[in-house]
């Protein structure tokens, strides 16, 4: 019975002793790897935040070690750059990919507008005041053929030319039947083309001329008739409405040949070469039509600021009706050039930035300069060269948290700042990025200029320094090899 009691007591004693061993052993810090010295300790998402000691970080999450030489920790990456550790990269989605310099394929797509080929339009008008007194069954969007019948109307001012082509033509038949001499027979003749070209003028049409010569009839009615075959665009009359001198009863076209207008922007209207291939696909049929661009100057549309490009392209099947919508294709081939994805650039509107892969892990913002968009890519310019390698993905978070960590560096060394860079390190005099002197000299990135040697993280760097040196010297250190205060931005500068 004692021995029982005795037994409890033991245990009762022992559990506050274990709950205390657990609390003590939860705060030690982790086990750290041998021969490693921790620097300090962080928090995993605000890196700015420093501590000496581990604990729990004010989002509540554990503190993490920064180890001497590990990436993340002081001198583990350049000036505005951020060592990523490789499952962190994994984490956040970092892609990289090798620039190259490569012939660009390129189709360019546009939106375009049928539209009837002018010199196979067709307006039918007349010179004289009528009445229309008969139509066909020709409408609008109608086919109709040469010479088919479309309507008779009424005017009193083709009376009289008439009278005077029936009498021209009675004229030279006595003449003929009378022997004349061949002087006289040549005016009556001129006489009667006269006679008849007066009244096609007046816009009787020749099928009609033929009949009044035939018969010697004055034709009290006069016939409109259709001049080329093709397709009704618009009947302007009706039976019993009269017209006046110029006006369109009729438009026809055809559209055997049909004009395609697309809108370009101004830096794709130089693409459109006269004479060039594209592909014009109507959508809602999935008909696809070869089509040529004209060789017109596009004309200036100030409405829409864009450019009117014509194309031409054969309509055997008559399926491209006027004012339908249609898309363009052309295919465009370009000198070799850098195209990196869009997801590679970082625009801010002011910069346009991409994140630079300096070493296994090591990543370094750089500025650059973008010129024509390829679809899903981007032309770089400048401030890129081929076989770098660029993150493409995974890129916003590589941003903000060089920012964080550019500003944490800044904050606990503000006071060491003006500190002229180590031996062998200079300042670049365009960017403010340290450079290590032998390996721009490897390069062929450094400038002699005023007794003096200048360093250059890029050659873009150097190319600029070498245009316009005073620009850049008004702001450099008079120690240092034309070092330059670095930027604090944490950005690259390009610019």
């Amino acid at each position: 019975m004692n021995r029982r009691i005795l037994l409890v007591v033991l245990l009762v004693a022992l559990v506050p002793l274990a709950f205390l061993a657990g609390r003590w052993t939860s705060r030690r810090s982790p086990a750290q790897p041998a021969g490693r010295q921790v620097l300090y300790y962080v928090d995993p998402m605000n890196p700015a935040f420093r501590s000496s000691e581990p604990g729990v970080a004010p989002c509540g999450m554990p503190l993490e070690p920064v180890y001497a030489g590990s990436p993340g920790a002081p001198g583990s990456a350049p000036a505005g750059g951020i060592a990523v550790p490789a499952d962190r990269r994994q984490l956040i989605g970092v892609k990289t990919e090798t620039v190259a310099q490569r012939p660009v394929e390129h189709t360019l797509r546009l939106l375009g507008r049928v539209a009837p080929d002018e010199r196979r339009l067709h307006r039918i008008n007349t010179v004289t005041t009528g009445w229309v007194r008969e139509l066909s069954g020709a409408t609008t969007g109608s086919v109709v053929r040469k010479d088919e019948l479309l309507g008779r109307y009424y005017s009193q001012e083709i009376i009289g030319p008439q009278q005077a082509y029936i009498y021209a033509l009675d004229a030279l038949e006595r003449f003929r039947e009378s022997g004349a001499n061949e002087e006289q027979i040549e005016i009556n003749e001129r006489n009667v083309e006269n006679a008849e070209q007066t009244l096609l003028n007046l816009g009787m049409t020749e099928v009609q001329t033929a009949e009044i010569a035939k018969t010697r009839r004055v034709a009290r009615l006069t016939e409109i008739r259709a001049p080329e075959s093709g397709f009704v665009l618009a009947r302007n009359v009706t039976v019993g409405q009269r017209f006046d001198p110029t006006a369109d009863l009729f438009v026809i076209a055809d559209l055997s040949r049909v004009w395609v207008l697309a809108d370009a922007f101004e830096s794709d209207a130089e693409y459109f070469q006269p004479g060039a291939a594209a592909k014009v696909t109507l959508p809602a049929l999935g008909r696809t039509f070869a089509a040529t661009v004209s060789r017109i100057l596009p004309q200036f549309d100030p409405a829409t600021r864009t450019l009117k490009v014509r194309l031409e392209a054969d309509n055997p099947s008559f399926a491209l009706r006027p004012d339908m919508f249609v898309d363009v294709e052309l295919p465009v081939a370009l000198p070799p050039t850098i195209v990196v994805p869009v997801s590679a650039v970082l625009d801010s509107g002011a910069r346009k930035t991409i994140f630079v892969e300096q070493s296994e892990g090591v990543f370094a913002p750089r500025r650059v300069e973008t010129g024509r968009r390829f679809g899903g890519g981007v032309e770089i310019v400048s401030g890129l060269g081929a076989g770098e390698k660029i993150v493409v993905s995974g890129n916003f978070l590589l941003d903000s948290e060089s920012r964080m960590r550019t500003a944490s560096a800044v904050e606990s060394a503000a006071p060491a700042a003006a500190v002229a860079p180590a031996s062998g390190v200079s300042i670049d005099p365009v960017c403010g990025m340290e450079v290590n002197e032998a390996e721009a000299r490897a390069d062929g990135r450094v400038s002699e200029h005023g007794g003096r040697s200048f360093y250059f993280c890029a050659l873009g760097c150097k190319k600029r320094f070498d245009e316009n040196p005073a620009d850049f010297l008004a702001k450099a250190s008079p120690a240092g090899g034309g070092a330059t205060s670095p930027d604090r931005s944490g950005e690259h500068r390009h610019d």
